[in-house]
């Protein structure tokens, strides 16, 4: 059964033991922290704009990649580049819980710069690896952040992606011309962003860019790991993140991004984020440091 908020939004309750906080800590500028325990939550295909690294403390995640599924389990690392399309459920009936860093791509190429020897844009070649060292300097971020300590948060911070780097990163190949297939998949790319609140059908939009509805479709996963409807939900929660983050209410958030209204971001935005818009809000409102706290 759903509940309702009380700004009258309607979520849907979270699986017993399920909590997850989602936040910034200020003495981290360029990161965003995410410490979780899920059982039946599971996070659709989409992508981020920066990097993801997640250290898995117990039970199994199961991440899903263009060419199938990878598996980790406690002391093990997930690594995520920018713009990489994937899923995320548990592999365990008892759910698994993580402490995971969202750090900008700016932040980690400083650091690459700064402690390693990579040139062009640094990256993991590697989806997973069983780290438990690399692990436990995930986790010590965290627990830094949460005790306030801005000093010992940065520092880890630096050595654990120093180290991460150093042992599962490389150089990131150079992004090939673009196909034709490629270009018609970027102009519907912007369509869909300049009209995020009022899209296009498909065969509209295909008909605006002189093709098939079908060749449209199989361009766009070609290049963007998701069919454009699935982009486009993806892209309207990213924007909501921003309005949030700035003040926005939720309900005029939802309409900004192009959502029926507040209970659809709602619905959407918890599936991906992994928290519902208001507690999303609440934390980057100035709720302070302390510990995990359980998402309404």
């Amino acid at each position: 059964m759903a509940m309702i908020s009380a700004d009258g939004a309607r979520s849907v309750p979270r699986a017993r033991g399920e909590w997850a906080r989602h936040w910034r800590y200020p003495g981290l500028p360029g990161l965003d922290l995410l410490r979780a325990r899920y059982v039946r939550h599971a996070f659709p295909r989409h992508a981020h704009d920066g990097y993801v690294i997640g250290a898995v403390t117990s039970g199994i995640e199961v991440v899903g990649l263009r060419d199938g599924a990878v598996r980790a389990g406690r002391g093990s690392l997930v690594m995520i580049n920018p713009e990489v399309p994937h899923s995320a459920r548990a592999g365990t009936p008892e759910g698994w819980a993580y402490a995971t860093l969202y750090p900008s791509a700016e932040l980690i190429a400083a650091i690459a710069r700064e402690t390693t020897g990579l040139r062009g844009t640094a990256g993991f070649v590697r989806t997973t690896a069983d780290d438990p060292g690399g692990s436990r300097l995930v986790t010590a971020v965290h627990g830094a952040a949460e005790a306030g300590n801005a000093l010992a948060a940065d520092s880890l911070l630096r050595l654990a992606v120093a180290r991460l780097l150093r042992r599962h990163g490389g150089q990131l190949p150079a992004r090939a011309p673009r196909a034709a297939g490629a270009r018609t998949a970027a102009l519907a790319r912007e369509v869909l962003e300049e009209r995020m609140a009022d899209p296009p059908g498909l065969e509209e939009l295909a008909r605006q860019l002189g093709t098939g509805p079908f060749a449209l479709l199989r361009a766009f996963r070609d290049a963007y790991g998701m069919p454009p409807h699935t982009w486009l939900t993806d892209a309207r929660v990213r924007r909501a993140r921003r309005l949030l983050e700035a003040g926005t209410p939720p309900a005029e958030t939802a309409v900004a991004v192009g959502f029926t209204d507040q209970p659809h971001l709602n619905r959407h935005f918890t599936r991906i984020v992994g928290v519902p818009p208001g507690a999303y809000r609440r934390e980057r409102a100035g709720a302070g440091t302390g510990g995990p706290q359980a998402a309404r």
